[in-house]
């Protein structure tokens, strides 16, 4: 046993995955998911500018 061989093996690498051909199905729903993907990015970033929704957040009653 030499210094050398202690400590975690490297795993063997996995073959690359071969690019299948995509027909106009796939295709079209992956365009759909980038297109819904770009809207939500859109409305998070239009609703990160304003404050909260709520408007006057906890209410009290005035009571003590």
């Amino acid at each position: 046993m030499s210094g050398r061989d202690g400590g975690k093996k490297k795993p063997l690498k996995a073959p690359k995955k071969q690019n299948k051909d995509m027909d106009e199905d796939e295709m079209a729903f992956k365009q759909k998911q980038k297109d819904e993907q770009k809207a939500l990015d859109a409305l998070k970033a239009k609703a990160s500018g304003k404050g909260p929704l709520g408007g006057s957040g906890i209410k009290k009653s005035g009571k003590k």
